[in-house]
């Protein structure tokens, strides 16, 4: 049963105590309520009337509480934490799938621990049995490999009741756990068959240089697969590891005009990007001389001249279906957007712009 007297609360230095702490029974005496009805507003704020909250809310407020959520994991056997391991808090990729995650699991009370592995594997490995030992919610890794170490892990979280999920992939043949994504080397066929729809027989897939990024080089095998069936020049060249945008840069200026193909596909949009504005400073007319084929369809991909052709992904829309089934896992409510239509297939689309 729920105890909400053993929630304790920490004030900041200057506060009105002098031993630092503050209970649930001494911020429900200041707003005037139940110390359970503080405890429901912490856990599921639209549960509880807008006056009362208000007014809870401003106690909380005055006291400079924060809440000890050691002392909530152990009463729980759970924390109200999700565990988040990502490859990089720089690529703007994956930002939106980490804010539509938090969006849906924040009204029901749960809260994201991130990491990101910088796409090594060890790192990740390491990570997840740190993020682990604060027995979060649930555990949500980016794409489906991993060391044999962390699959360990993630098999022995599960067998304990936390639900794990591998976002950012779909392969069921081969998923041993709940996987909310897409198919990396199907969308590589469909950039394929973009390309050579538009007349295009001579390609390029422009690889990441990043050697654990293995969705991007899923996508370039197939390109490669789609182009070879077609009876298309075609060949993959990876990516000098630098910035992306300086070596999307690079592949266009170690290209001179015999050696360019009639089209490339990249990697993601940085990549695509850099390459464009290399182009326009060559003078390279495109798509007459040069198409580009961009993934990921990042703002800056609409704002060049005509636009890069690229392909939009649903970054927000995955994290929130992940969000959903960690509540459902969990069987906690779900967010108040259940009337919404029956989503859609987490599958990226063509934006067709001025580069094809």
């Amino acid at each position: 049963m729920e105890n909400p007297e053993s929630d304790i609360f920490t004030i900041p230095p200057g506060g009105r105590r002098s031993h630092g702490k503050v209970t649930l029974a001494e911020v429900a005496a200041r707003a005037g309520v139940a110390t359970m009805t503080v405890s429901r507003l912490l856990r599921a704020p639209q549960s509880v009337r807008p006056g009362t909250a208000e007014r809870i809310l401003l106690a909380l407020r005055e006291t400079g509480y924060a809440p000890n959520k050691q002392a909530g994991s152990l009463a729980s056997g759970r924390s109200a934490m999700v565990a988040v391991l990502i490859p990089s808090v720089a690529n703007s990729i994956f930002a939106e799938t980490i804010q539509g995650l938090s969006d849906t699991l924040q009204p029901a009370g749960l809260e994201l621990m991130l990491a990101p592995s910088g796409y090594s594997h060890d790192r990740e490995e390491n990570q997840l049995r740190a993020l682990l030992g604060w027995a979060p919610a649930a555990v949500v890794v980016t794409g489906r490999h991993h060391s044999p170490g962390s699959i360990q892990l993630m098999r022995r979280a599960r067998e304990a009741g936390t639900p794990v999920i591998e976002m950012w992939d779909k392969h069921p043949e081969t998923a041993e756990f709940t996987q909310i994504g897409f198919n990396h080397h199907e969308v590589g066929q469909v950039m394929a068959r973009h390309l050579l729809d538009c007349g295009y027989d001579d390609l390029i897939f422009l690889d990441s240089g990043v050697v654990q990024d293995y969705r991007a080089h899923e996508r370039g095998q197939g390109f490669l697969q789609a182009a070879r069936q077609a009876g298309a020049k075609v060949r993959i060249v990876t990516a000098a590891s630098i910035e992306p945008m300086a070596a999307g840069r690079l592949a266009i200026q170690g290209m001179t005009a015999s050696q360019r193909p009639r089209a490339i596909a990249f990697a993601n949009d940085h990549l695509a990007v850099g390459a464009l504005l290399q182009a326009l400073d060559m003078q390279i007319e495109l798509p007459q001389q040069l198409a580009l084929l961009g993934f990921g369809d990042f703002p800056i991909a609409s704002q060049l001249g005509g636009g890069l052709s690229t392909l939009a992904v649903p970054r927000q829309q995955i994290g929130q279906e992940c969000g959903r089934s960690i509540l459902s896992a969990l069987n906690l409510p779900m967010p108040d957007d259940e009337t919404r239509p029956a989503p859609m297939p987490l599958e990226p689309r063509l934006v067709i712009r001025q580069t094809t």
